[in-house]
């Protein structure tokens, strides 16, 4: 197995068009796991943890362009205040040494269904930029990821990073795992207030993470923007119902197909009802 360590972005896009068996690393916390199960021997390794590029994020067009090498503890620490979402989901990843090497950029790679980030991009419209020495050219995330751990991703090419909105309005983040910490969801939720309309996501509860669509159409509708009047019972319990029936779980050793739906009902009300309060405070 090849290492390979290219010292700038230039040097990296061409090394992938090079060798486009290699496998890109950075923090490793998907990938050595891969390797040492012995479910993935790749030609070569591309470390990208030389890039600086890749370690940069800035405000652009009323959002944020944040490079793929990020860390969750940067996500926590630097961009809570602009992805509170995000922020929050960060910090249910792994424990403190996860965080500090694991990469957002590594969770849009290895497209797991159940990669904490993923939910708060679905529900903020994030858009996901890749490159290669053909050229660049960006991808909604919401069709980024196609399967379990498949991306539209070509061979030659490297996730840059994503672009993003800033909060448009109150963000929640809640996931349920068979512990407290340093555990893969059973399924999580996501969701943004915004001006007039309502963005969510399902977590590992579907083939890919997913948006529930007639939750937020209904939430949109049943919300009272003008007089901020507090969220009925009614309407939080339709908008959960709306919610499990976006997801298509299955049963596994982490929870069965019933109390998915049921788990997701439940976040959806409580995410919901936190995000109403707060715009409404």
């Amino acid at each position: 197995m090849e290492f390979l360590q290219p010292a700038d972005w230039r040097g990296a896009l061409e090394a992938k068009a090079a060798h486009p068996d290699a496998l890109p690393v950075w923090g490793g916390t998907d990938v050595m796991v891969e390797l040492n199960f012995a479910r993935k021997r790749p030609e070569a390794l591309l470390d990208l943890t030389r890039v600086a590029e890749l370690t940069e994020w800035h405000e652009a067009d009323g959002g944020l362009r944040v490079g793929a090498g990020v860390s969750y503890a940067r996500a926590i620490r630097e961009l809570g205040s602009f992805l509170p979402g995000l922020a929050m989901a960060s910090r249910t990843v792994g424990s403190p040494q996860i965080r500090n090497r694991g990469t957002i950029g590594g969770n849009l790679g290895s497209s797991s269904p159940a990669g904490d980030a993923l939910p708060p991009l679905y529900a903020s419209d994030a858009v996901v930029e890749l490159a290669s020495v053909r050229g660049e050219r960006s991808v909604p995330v919401d069709d980024f990821i196609v399967g379990p751990k498949r991306n539209v991703l070509a061979e030659d090419e490297l996730i840059a990073g994503f672009r993003i909105p800033r909060a448009r309005g109150p963000q929640q983040f809640s996931k349920i795992g068979t512990r407290n910490a340093m555990v893969i969801a059973v399924c999580s939720f996501a969701l943004e207030l915004r001006e007039r309309s309502v963005g969510t996501c399902i977590g590992s509860a579907a083939p890919t993470p997913v948006r529930a669509v007639d939750a937020e159409a209904f939430a949109a509708d049943a919300l009272d923007w003008e007089g901020g009047r507090p969220v009925g019972e009614d309407v939080l319990v339709r908008f959960g119902e709306l919610v499990a029936d976006a997801a298509s779980p299955i049963d596994d050793v982490r929870g069965s197909s019933a109390y998915r739906r049921h788990a997701l009902g439940v976040l959806a009300r409580r995410s919901l009802k936190w995000a109403w309060e707060e715009r409404c405070a």
